[in-house]
């Protein structure tokens, strides 16, 4: 299995939680953004997801970054950042994705 065949982060931010304190910025400018609203943002790819924001704008986070993406969290005092676990799998030759055998 890959080295990286692990679960992946992803995050997003409740808009309505938000104090604009941008805590998230200082650990991880290139995942988190404030906008003119004074709110933050996830970013992915250098693409700002504010449409429509929150829960539907989910980001992936990159390898480098998953630490600082959760200090990010732990530290937020508006408690808006929340981290969602993608787990990923080993997909085997001849073994359908869906089955319990594609999982090491």
């Amino acid at each position: 299995m890959d080295a990286h065949a692990s679960p992946r982060l992803k995050v997003w931010i409740d808009q309505d939680l938000c104090t604009g304190d941008g805590i998230c910025m200082d650990h991880t400018p290139d995942v988190f953004t404030i906008l003119e609203d004074g709110i933050a943002y996830v970013v992915e790819d250098g693409k700002v997801l504010n449409d429509p924001g929150g829960s539907r704008s989910v980001a992936t986070v990159p390898w480098h970054r998953e630490k600082d993406v959760i200090a990010s969290a732990g530290e937020c005092p508006g408690e808006c950042i929340f981290i969602e676990i993608e787990e990923l799998i080993e997909i085997r030759p001849g073994i359908h994705p869906g089955s319990s055998q594609a999982r090491s």
